[in-house]
């Protein structure tokens, strides 16, 4: 069992982050997993989503970081403050380590972020503490994504109705590319929320690019499987992040 405890690294009640630390202490430093929720961005949506995942690595030995940020709605998120959340975590998580405030490993940082997370995790790794990704169904297009109306217009709330064409370029993985990570991409070929070409096109692009990019596309996974602890989907991101390049 592991210990929960809750720290804030900014002012606004949603900067804070969910922390779960391994019980065994004699075997620090540990790995650690940063993971970013999905949910369009919105503030229907918070940590809790990952919960499930983070119990399950802290048991496995992780230190888990389980970040939550300004949300579209009533959050006051968006474009870009909802990103800047992230990278201010980061930040604080990568100086907590290196000063010892953490039990974490600085050379062993993952960031696991699920469909909006995954998109968030991509776009933060570059100057950052983090060494790896597992994008998991992430959003890596806006454009498309809006264009195809995914997310009950979600795009549309998180970069504002008229965002311009470097918002749409600056706010996608896709053209961000090289993240400068290595990085894992799960997606499922039944996923009905993000489609599961949007991936198999980052892939290609991050590849291209430089980034060294494993692909995993689960044969029937919907768009929740690849959250869920007992999916192959989940087992395979796990067994990477087990990996000792990582």
């Amino acid at each position: 069992m592991a210990n929960r405890h809750v720290f804030a690294y900014g002012e606004h009640p949603s900067q804070m982050v969910g922390i779960h630390q391994p019980d065994a202490d004699d075997s620090a430093p540990f790995p650690v997993a940063v993971l970013l929720h999905g949910g369009w961005w919105r503030d229907a949506h918070d940590l809790r989503l990952m919960d499930p995942l983070a119990a399950e690595l802290a048991d496995a030995g992780w230190l888990v970081w389980n970040v939550e940020y300004r949300r579209t709605g009533h959050d006051d998120g968006g474009w870009p403050q909802t990103f800047d959340d992230v990278h201010a975590a980061l930040n604080v998580l990568g100086a907590r380590l290196h000063e010892g405030a953490e039990p974490g490993d600085p050379a062993r940082v993952v960031a696991v972020g699920h469909s909006a997370g995954g998109h968030l995790a991509l776009l933060a790794a570059r100057d950052s503490p983090l060494t790896a990704v597992v994008g998991l169904a992430p959003v890596t297009d806006v454009r498309a994504a809006h264009r195809q109306g995914l997310g009950e217009g979600a795009v549309a709330d998180f970069l504002g109705p008229d965002p311009g064409e470097h918002a749409y370029a600056d706010a996608a993985p896709l053209h961000q590319v090289p993240a400068g990570v290595a990085q894992l991409i799960v997606h499922g070929d039944a996923d009905q929320r993000v489609p599961v070409e949007h991936s198999r096109a980052y892939a290609e692009a991050a590849r291209a690019a430089g980034d060294p990019v494993e692909y995993a596309e689960i044969a029937g996974a919907d768009h929740f499987a690849v959250v869920d602890p007992r999916h192959a989907a989940w087992h395979a991101a796990v067994e990477w992040m087990g990996r000792a390049h990582v």
